[in-house]
């Protein structure tokens, strides 16, 4: 169940009575579902990599996010929100699933992410690879009906099979096409670069709908232009953010299993997000963060002020419908 609209959300840990090294690593110190007993917004762990195609590690994301996410502060400056005081916020823990089997992991995510969304609460999930967007995709266009999709991304992510397999990090948005679960009128992925396998990728990706911002698009014509054409294909359609923390330059996100040249700032990221505020955002994702390829905790720091962004996002939503109602 969600909040009630009379309730008080309770909030992070206070820093200034326990210092923020210690204790229990829930995102931003807030409080466990299990204490709170429903949430508005319920941040979870999918600890899954089995769909990596390069680099592993990725399964052990969402705890580094987590523990980097111990900085983080109740105001948010940049939105000019306290976003654990507009709506309750909480650490739904992990979803298990399966590591030896993608296509029981992938069902077993969707049901566990149905079981989350059917309480009324919105997800802010933390990976694990890329796969794991299908299943929770699913699990929003059941409730939303196809939603626009928003893919943050070095990679379009369109391919079709690996190795003959049809659920990798590499393919889940082709699927997603294929199944109708996504507005096909506003798809859009940012941060595309780096060499592909052949210019039918792009054809393809075309085909399905896709619009692309790449990096250097970024770089030239900044971040608010950015924003501001997003938010005009976006339109009030329900939309669903998947961010692959690999659309960061490699200096900004080392730790991440196909890092590629000339990526975007986390600076960029942040503002592009901040300028999607007016969006009706349902839910939404950070994955690919793979901390053993890390240094300084560079990647899970800029992925754990990424989702801070992404929840801050849903907690004014949350926030302004209670008072329109």
């Amino acid at each position: 169940m969600v909040m009630s609209s009379n309730e008080t959300p309770r909030g992070p840990i206070d820093s200034s009575r326990i210092p923020r090294y210690a204790g229990p690593a829930t995102f931003a110190r807030l409080p466990r579902l299990d204490e709170v007993g429903s949430t508005d917004v319920a941040v979870v762990g999918v600890p899954f990599d089995a769909g990596v195609s390069y680099r592993p590690g990725a399964r052990f994301g969402g705890n580094a996010i987590r523990e980097a996410s111990r900085l983080l502060r109740p105001y948010n400056p940049a939105q000019d929100a306290s976003p654990f005081a507009l709506a309750q916020v909480a650490d739904a823990g992990d979803i298990a699933a399966n590591p030896f089997n993608i296509n029981e992991a992938v069902e077993t995510i969707e049901a566990a992410a149905d079981d989350i969304l059917g309480t009324g609460a919105r997800m802010m999930t933390l990976g694990g690879d890329h796969t794991i967007a299908l299943p929770l995709l699913r699990s929003v266009a059941r409730k939303h009906g196809p939603v626009a999709l928003l893919h943050f991304d070095a990679h379009l992510d369109t391919w079709d099979t690996y190795f003959g397999a049809e659920y990798t990090h590499g393919t889940p948005f082709r699927r997603a096409v294929e199944e109708g679960i996504l507005d096909t009128e506003a798809l859009s992925h940012v941060g595309i670069r780096g060499p592909l396998y052949g210019k039918q990728d792009l054809t393809d990706d075309e085909k399905m709908g896709f619009g692309i911002v790449t990096s250097s698009d970024v770089y030239r014509r900044g971040a608010d232009e950015v924003a501001d054409q997003l938010r005009q294909r976006i339109g009030d359609r329900p939309l669903y953010i998947s961010i692959d923390i690999d659309c960061l330059d490699p200096a900004h996100a080392p730790g991440t299993g196909t890092p590629e040249a000339g990526g975007m700032t986390s600076r960029e990221l942040l503002e592009i997000l901040r300028g999607l505020a007016s969006c009706n955002l349902v839910s939404a994702d950070v994955v690919e963060v793979a901390p053993a390829y890390d240094h300084a905790e560079i990647t899970s720091v800029a992925a754990s002020h990424t989702a801070y962004e992404l929840t801050t996002i849903m907690a004014r939503q949350i926030a302004a419908s209670r008072n329109d109602k």
